[in-house]
C-alpha cells in the first residue's frame, strides 16, 4: 500500500482505561476514495480507535497521520480541521434546537451584520436532505423527530462539513430499508469524489454490499485486514466471535407452546399514531412488528407502555381491561419496554452498571429506604452472566461500556423484573452478530416460559428468526399479518439455511413495500 495514497494511517495504537486494555498496538490504514469496514464484537475496540481518530481520546502509544500529516493535537476541533467528520453511534444532537441549527452548530451562517442567519442554514440543510432524497423539515425541532430522522440529520450534519474522512459508527441502526439504500448511494458518490469512508456496522449483509476492504478487531487487537472478496460471511463471523458460526441462519427455530391470549389490543389509537390497532398476543408467542420508517412501530410501543396517551381503544391483560396512563401502570401490570433510544430512554449513563441493572427491581433489593448491597450485586451478577456483559466491574459507570454492552444492560434491567409481557423496540441495536444470536435465543426461551412478546425491529432477518408471526404497519395502521412459515420458499432445501433465510427476507420485504391502502387494517388473533 502506497503511504502517499493513505487518507488515514494509524500505527501501533494502544489505549487503556483504568485496568481495561481497550487497544493493543492496532494498525488501521484507510485509502482515499475507499469505503473501509471496521468490524468487531462488542468491546473489541472499534469505538475507541475511532474516538482517537476524532480527537476525543489520546492514545497511550502510536501515531496518527491524516493525508500524510502527523496529528499532534488530539481534540475534536483539531480533527475537524484535519478534515475528519464522525457520526457517533450515540447521537450528539441538541433536542431543543431545530434540524438546521443542529446541522450547522458552531458553523452558523452569518448576515452582513454578523447575526446568525437561520434562514440560510435552513436552505442549505434542505439542499443536503434533497441530495440524500429524504423528506425532513429543517425547521422541525429535533425533540420531535423519530430515531431514524435523527440519524439522517446526523448524517447530513457530517457531510455538510465537506470532510475528507467520513466515519460512520452504526449509521443504519434506525434507518428503514429504503433510507439505507439512499445512504449507500450517497456514500458511493462521496467515494468517487475521493472521500475516505470508515463504515462500522454489525449488519454483515450491509458490509458485504458497501465496503471494499475490512479490518476486524477482537479484544482490542487487529485480527486481519483484507479485501471483502477474501472475507466470505462465515469467515468474517469467525474472526469477529473467535469461533465458527453460521450467524442467525444457523439458529434452530424452535416453536414454543402457544397458550391463551395474554395481551390484547382493541382499536388502540394514539394522538397521531397508532391508528385503530387490533392485536392479540398469546402466552408463549413472539409477534414481530415490521414496517418502514415512520410507520408508527415505536409510537405503538410508547402508547402501550403509557409514555404517550391512549386516545381510543382498550388494552386487556389476561382478559381484564388495563388502565395504563403511565409507565408505572404498565410495570405493575407485568409489562416492560426495552426502548428504541437506550442512551436517552433506557439508561442513566453516569450511574454504575449495578445501579442501572436494578432500577426496575428496587423494591426487591431494598428494605423500605435501605438498599441491600448484597442483593444488588447478586441480581447484577446474574444478568451480567446471562447476557455476557463486558464491564470492568459492576461499580463502573455504564457510560464506559461499549454501545452493545449498554444495550445488554437495558435488556438485563428488565429481565431481572421477570415480566409477563415484553415490548422490545430494536432490542439488538448496536449488538454484534454473536450477541444478537444470544438475545434472540433468550427471546425464544422467554416465549417458552409462557411470556408474551412484541418485538419491533428494522432487521428483517431477526424478525424471521425470532417471531412466530409478523405484523406489518403502514401509516400508523396494522395492514397485514403473516405467519412466519408462509414466508419460506418450498423450493429451497432445508439443508441450505442461508439461502432460505435470504429468500424469506426478500419475501417479507416485498410484502412490506406493497402499496398499502391507507384505511386497511388487520387483526392478530
Amino acid at each position: 500500500m502506497n503511504p502517499v495514497s493513505l487518507a488515514v494511517d494509524m500505527r501501533g495504537i494502544s489505549k487503556h482505561f483504568g485496568g481495561v486494555q481497550a487497544l493493543v498496538e492496532v494498525d488501521l490504514q484507510i485509502e482515499a476514495g475507499e469505503i473501509h469496514a471496521l468490524l468487531g464484537g462488542n468491546g473489541a475496540g472499534k469505538s475507541t480507535i475511532l474516538k482517537i481518530l476524532n480527537g476525543v481520546h489520546v492514545p497511550d502509544t502510536g501515531t496518527v497521520k491524516v493525508f500524510g500529516q502527523t496529528i499532534d493535537e488530539y481534540s475534536p476541533e483539531a480533527s475537524r480541521r484535519a478534515g475528519i467528520a464522525m457520526i457517533y453511534q450515540e447521537m450528539s444532537l441538541i433536542p431543543s434546537l431545530n434540524v438546521a441549527q443542529n446541522v450547522f452548530l458552531t458553523r452558523e451562517a452569518k448576515t452582513r451584520l454578523g447575526l446568525v442567519d437561520d434562514r440560510m442554514a435552513e436552505r442549505k440543510a434542505s439542499e443536503f436532505f434533497q441530495m440524500l432524497e429524504v423528506d425532513i423539515d429543517p425547521r422541525a425541532l429535533v425533540a420531535d423527530l423519530g430515531a431514524g430522522q435523527r440519524q439522517l440529520t446526523e448524517i447530513v450534519k457530517a457531510i455538510s462539513q465537506n470532510a475528507r474522512v467520513l466515519v460512520l459508527d452504526e449509521p443504519s441502526t434506525t434507518l428503514s430499508v429504503s433510507d439505507v439504500e439512499k445512504l449507500f448511494a450517497l456514500l458511493h458518490r462521496l467515494r468517487a469524489q475521493g472521500v475516505a469512508i470508515v463504515y462500522v456496522s454489525h449488519r454483515m449483509d450491509e458490509i458485504a454490499r458497501v465496503a471494499e476492504r475490512a479490518t476486524i478487531l477482537r479484544d482490542g487487537r487487529r485480527i486481519t485486514t483484507a479485501p471483502m472478496s477474501e472475507l466470505p460471511m462465515e469467515l468474517m463471523i469467525e474472526h469477529i466471535v473467535g469461533k465458527r458460526s453460521g450467524g442467525l441462519s444457523a439458529m434452530e427455530r424452535k416453536k414454543s407452546k402457544v397458550g391463551e391470549p395474554l395481551f390484547e389490543l382493541e382499536r388502540v389509537s394514539g394522538v397521531r399514531k397508532p391508528k385503530g390497532i387490533t392485536l392479540t398476543v398469546h402466552r408463549g408467542e413472539v409477534v414481530g412488528i415490521a414496517g418502514l420508517l415512520g410507520s408508527g412501530r415505536s409510537s405503538l410501543a410508547r402508547v402501550l407502555f403509557g409514555i404517550d396517551p391512549l386516545i381510543e381503544g382498550e388494552i386487556r391483560i389476561e382478559g381484564c381491561p388495563a388502565a395504563i396512563a403511565k409507565p408505572k401502570n404498565a410495570i405493575d401490570a407485568g409489562m416492560v419496554l426495552v426502548p428504541e433510544l437506550r442512551a436517552l430512554q433506557g439508561l442513566i449513563l453516569p450511574h454504575s452498571v449495578a445501579s442501572n441493572m436494578t432500577l426496575g427491581v428496587l423494591d426487591r433489593v431494598s428494605n423500605r429506604w435501605i438498599v441491600n448491597r448484597r442483593a444488588v450485586r447478586q441480581a447484577t451478577a446474574a444478568q451480567v452472566r446471562n447476557l455476557d456483559i463486558k464491564a470492568a466491574s459492576q461499580a463502573h459507570s455504564v457510560s464506559t461500556l461499549s454501545g452493545g454492552n449498554q444495550q445488554k444492560v437495558v435488556i438485563g434491567k428488565w429481565m431481572a423484573a421477570d415480566p409477563n409481557i415484553l415490548l422490545l423496540d430494536e432490542p439488538t441495536a448496536g449488538i454484534d452478530i454473536g450477541s444478537k444470536a444470544e438475545v434472540i435465543r433468550l427471546i425464544r426461551e422467554l416465549a417458552g416460559r409462557g411470556k408474551a412478546i412484541l418485538m419491533i425491529s428494522s432487521e428483517l432477518n431477526e424478525l424471521l428468526v425470532a417471531c412466530d408471526r409478523i405484523a406489518v404497519m403502514s401509516k400508523g395502521r396494522l395492514s397485514r399479518v403473516l405467519d412466519r412459515e408462509d414466508l419460506d420458499r418450498s423450493e429451497i432445501p432445508a439443508a441450505d439455511p442461508v439461502r432460505g433465510l435470504q429468500a424469506a427476507e426478500q419475501e417479507l420485504l416485498a410484502r412490506i413495500q406493497l402499496d398499502l391502502t391507507p384505511g386497511s387494517e388487520a387483526s392478530v388473533h
